[in-house]
């Protein structure tokens, strides 16, 4: 089957989001446009990766052009969430970012995860057209969403139960 590609352009709300409970959750991006809502699935090191991304990205961008007004980043969290049906086109493995200069639009390119069978160019491809303070809005969005899971212990750094978790670095003690 040949590979898809979709070209969402312009984005409307460009959002992610999370459904479970902490420890269980699956991560979400999902762009709406003024005819369309498409859904991807992301793990939550990619949401984590895309945030210092795009703060590295509109930083290197700023340097550049420096007559770029600077974007906020602030969210309506009424707005962020997810609107169902939530039926993903696929589940990400590769992001990348682009800009159009000329109309000031940075590109979320989204390509999906290849098994080792896969073949490369048969593999579907999304870019998502947004501005960069809808951009900047979804992944400190994104960060929330991660960081309202599991707390993360302070000794090993790997998340906690609510029960506890057994910690490597304080000899298998549970706290």
């Amino acid at each position: 089957m040949p590979a898809q590609e979709l070209d969402l352009d312009p984005v409307d709300l460009l959002t992610i989001d999370a459904i479970g409970k902490p420890g269980q959750r699956v991560f979400y991006l999902q762009a709406r446009g003024a005819e369309q809502t498409v859904t991807f699935i992301l793990e939550k090191v990619q949401v984590q990766s895309l945030a210092l991304g795009v703060e590295q990205f509109l930083n290197e961008l700023h340097e550049r052009l420096p007559e770029l007004p600077l974007e906020s980043g602030q969210f309506n969290e009424d707005q962020m969430h997810i609107l169902p049906p939530v039926d993903p086109w696929f589940r990400v493995g590769e992001l990348g970012l682009a800009y159009d200069s000329d109309r000031d639009r940075v590109g979320l390119v989204l390509r999906e995860v290849m098994t080792e069978e896969s073949d490369p160019e048969q593999s579907n491809v999304a870019r998502l057209w947004c501005t960069r303070e809808q951009l900047l809005a979804a992944v400190h969005w994104g960060l929330e969403v991660v960081n309202r899971g599991r707390p993360i212990c302070p000794y090993c750094g790997q998340p906690m139960e609510p029960e506890g978790h057994f910690c490597p670095k304080r000899n298998g003690h549970k706290h």
